[in-house]
Parts: structure tokens; C-alpha cells; sequence
């Protein structure tokens, strides 16, 4: 039996637009559930530390991630983001991105955690709301990688029950469509003034692709598609920090300006009165996000110190950590220590561990993703393509799906064969098979 991919027509997919939350129903993780396949008791876990996010006791603490690569820790961080809410900022940095040469690790570390604190602000502000009839994307090469694609416009149809109208924008907001995975049916709100975009669910009218789906229904727009109403946003700390420093006056200036880089403890500590004060005023309400740091071994001592401090601040996102090493060197020490983590450090955070995907899991990923992706394969190339996942990885699977699409069309097919399976494996290795060149050709190589 063939997977019969989803019916659309744009084809760029990210590896977790499909993560809803994290499938858990009365404490307990059903095997797929809002995007997420496997790892129970991980996802159980997780889904703990939300409602404990949720009363407020996870004040000073953090949570680690640690199991071995391509065990779904990255999907299980986004989905507690999901479980907390919709406007939840939700900001993903690797260990490596805090050695820069312009700015120090101790500010990169504070932006981060900037902005994964969100200020909800509300404004009367003019909008387009409607339903997305029909989607358009001008791709262009992207201007440092001419072998990527990015969205250069947008062109869309939106409705309402009184009219139709065709809108184009630029590459904000196609951008801001394609993170947010909109499409047609869905129904959308649009800052006219600046493009800030928000999906406000799926319309009523829309065909439903499944018989249970994780998708808000709701009414279709009525009335005229361009309106004045209140407008929620939500800035991050870091935003805020950013006008203060051009010393902006009104919330209008918020969304206008470039960014500088000296922000100031002083201009910071100004921004966290000014909200305070927002806050008792009734104009705003904070929303503590998630900071999400992979890769937690290429942090150093000084980023561990200033991070433990970081924890005990009464604005401090929730910060959850990702480690796929064991016993480890912590860098700028001599010394060995679980995930590369200080023993100290390591004694305050809430260690939720995942395992290797099973066959069963690895089969249900890649249905999952070959329906997103809309890929016509029959069940024989299915079938090598998940015993390629289990001998190797299910991250090498799922890197296949892109050239497999390819090649089915180079060879003429409207579907993939297990003959193109066969080929996408033989030009594209495993790094097992990588290994075995290395040493077939070891004296050839530069060491």
C-alpha cells in the first residue's frame, strides 16, 4: 500500500513543522499524538515540567535533554513551547553560536535569554483578516548560497463572507508564512502597517485532511477584509532593549529601527521597569518563554557560571538544555564530567533522558513526514527506506527524501521506486559507509 502524500502545492517543509505538543492525554504519552511518535517516557517527562511552568515552580531550575543524536530532542523542546502556548517565544541556540568575535559570550548568552521573554502588548491597529484562498511564492537564489532557494514575495487571495482581494508583500511576511506552515484554508491576520502575521486557525470551510487533527476550526471572517481592531503582540525582552537604546518613546516605535549593540545593564535594567510598570498599568502581561541551548558541551566555565546566575533572576525564561556526548572534558578546565556539564551546575537541573528509535517508530516518522513532505512512494521503496533507518540512522532517511524526489523525476517516475532508493543510497552515503572510504583511502587523505 503507497503513502499518498497530503494535498497542497508548496513543498518546502522544515524538519518539525509538524510538532503540535507533546501528545500527552490525562499524563500519558499516546504513541502518536500532535507530531510526535515514540519516546514516552521522555515525552511524560516533559510533560511534567510544563505543568509545573504552568503553576510556577519551575523558578531557578533547568532541564536537560540527553540521549544520543537523532533521538527527537530538539521536536520534544518545541513541543513543551507548543504545551505553553501560542505566543510562547521559543528560541533555539547552539553551544558553538556564543564565541563570536564582536560581541561577548556573557551578551550573547543575555540576548538569548532576552528574548526568550515575551511582553504582550496590546494596540488598536489596522488589519487584513482572511481566508487564504490562494498562495503564491517568487523564489530567488538565496544572495550567500546560490544553491537555496528563498522567498523574494508573496502574492495571496483573501476572503471574507463580503469580499475577495488579491494582496501582494515581501519577503517578511512569506517568510513569516512559511515558518508558521500557512495554507490555503487557513485563516489569517495581517498587521498592515508593519506585516507582523498571525495564524489564527483553520476555516470551517476548508476540506479536513484527517478525522482527528490537531487544527483550531473556526468561522470564516466576516464583513470587509481591511479593519481596525485590537492587536496583541508580543515583543521579547530583547526587542524592547533594542528601542530603549534609540530611546524610543512610543509603543508604535517598537516595530521600526534597526538593531545596535550597545545595550547597557543600565538600558535593561530601565526596559524591566518600564514593563513592570506596563504590567500594573494593565497595557501588557509577560510571558516567560523557552530558551533552548543544543549542543551544551561547547559551553564553557565563564557561560556555566553566568548561566547559574542567570537561573535565580525572577525574569528568566525556561531554559531547557540538549547533550548527545557522555563523559566529557568541560571545556576551559581539565576536568570530566557527565554531558561536559559542571558537577554544580548539573545538581540543579531536571535531567529527562531519550532513547533510539525503535523500527516501529522510525516506520511512523517517516509516514509522518513523507505525508507532509507530499511524497508519492510505493510500499516496497517504503519498506528499504525504513531498513535503511534502522541499520543506519533515522536522520539518514530522513535526509534521503529530498534527492529521492529528484531522482524519481530525473528517471521519469511519478512515484518512488525501491530502484530509486537503491540509487539515492549508492550516491549519498551513511556514515558508516563514509567511515570504510576514510580508511579504504586513509593515505590519500590529509591528516
Amino acid at each position: 500500500m503507497a503513502i499518498k502524500p497530503l494535498e497542497g502545492k508548496f513543498e518546502r517543509i522544515g524538519f518539525h513543522t509538524h510538532i503540535r505538543g507533546l501528545g500527552v492525554r490525562n499524563g500519558k504519552a499516546e504513541f502518536i499524538a500532535d507530531g510526535m511518535v515514540g519516546q514516552l517516557r521522555a515525552r511524560e517527562a516533559a510533560y511534567i515540567v510544563v505543568q509545573m511552568i504552568k503553576k510556577g515552580k519551575m523558578a531557578g531550575r533547568a532541564v536537560l535533554l540527553a540521549g544520543p543524536p537523532g533521538t527527537g530532542k530538539t521536536a520534544i523542546a518545541l513541543a513543551i513551547a507548543k504545551e505553553l502556548g501560542k505566543d510562547v517565544p521559543f528560541i533555539s541556540l547552539s553551544g558553538s553560536e556564543i564565541y563570536s568575535t564582536e560581541l561577548k559570550k556573557t551578551e550573547i548568552l543575555m540576548r538569548a535569554i532576552r528574548r526568550a521573554i515575551g511582553v504582550r502588548l496590546k494596540e488598536v491597529r489596522e488589519v487584513i483578516e482572511g481566508e487564504v484562498k490562494k498562495i503564491e511564492y517568487k523564489m530567488s537564489p538565496h544572495p550567500y548560497n546560490p544553491y537555496q532557494q528563498i522567498p523574494e514575495s508573496i502574492t495571496l487571495t483573501l476572503a471574507t463572507d463580503k469580499e475577495e482581494k488579491r494582496f501582494t508583500a515581501g519577503t517578511e511576511v512569506a517568510m513569516s508564512f512559511l515558518q508558521q506552515n500557512i495554507r490555503e484554508g487557513d485563516i489569517v491576520l495581517i498587521d498592515r502597517e508593519t506585516g507582523r502575521t498571525t495564524k489564527l486557525g483553520r476555516s470551517r470551510n476548508a476540506p479536513k485532511t484527517y478525522d482527528i487533527e490537531g487544527e483550531v476550526y473556526i468561522n470564516p471572517p466576516e464583513g470587509p477584509l481591511i479593519k481596525e481592531r485590537e492587536f496583541v503582540y508580543t515583543l521579547s525582552l530583547h526587542e524592547l532593549d533594542l528601542n530603549r537604546a534609540r530611546r524610543g518613546e512610543t509603543v508604535l516605535s517598537l516595530f521600526f529601527g534597526g538593531e545596535r549593540e550597545d545595550i547597557t545593564n543600565e538600558v535593561r535594567q530601565e526596559v524591566d521597569e518600564i514593563v513592570k510598570r506596563w504590567i500594573e498599568e494593565g497595557r501588557a502581561e509577560m510571558i516567560p518563554g523557552v530558551l533552548f541551548i543544543d549542543e551544551i558541551h561547547m559551553l564553557d566555565i565563564e557561560a556555566f557560571a553566568f548561566l547559574n546566575r542567570a537561573l535565580e533572576s525572577e525574569m528568566a525564561p525556561i531554559i531547557i538544555f540538549a547533550s548527545n556526548r557522555g563523559i566529557t572534558r568541560i571545556r576551559g578546565t581539565d576536568i570530566n564530567s557527565p554531558h561536559g556539564i559542571p558537577i554544580d551546575f548539573l545538581d540543579r537541573i531536571l535531567i529527562i533522558s531519550t532513547d533510539p528509535y525503535t523500527e516501529e517508530e522510525i516506520r511512523e516518522i517517516l509516514k509522518l513526514k513523507i505525508r507532509e513532505e507530499k511524497i508519492d512512494i510505493d510500499e516496497e521503496a517504503f519498506e528499504e527506506l525504513v531498513r535503511l533507518g534502522v541499520e543506519n540512522s533515522l536522520r539518514y532517511s530522513l535526509i534521503l527524501l529530498g534527492p529521492l524526489r529528484e531522482i524519481a523525476s530525473i528517471s521519469g517516475n511519478s512515484k518512488i521506486s525501491k530502484e530509486d532508493v537503491d540509487r539515492a543510497s549508492q550516491l549519498f552515503l551513511d556514515y558508516r559507509k563514509s567511515v570504510d572510504v576514510v580508511k579504504k583511502y586513509e593515505k590519500l587523505f590529509l591528516s
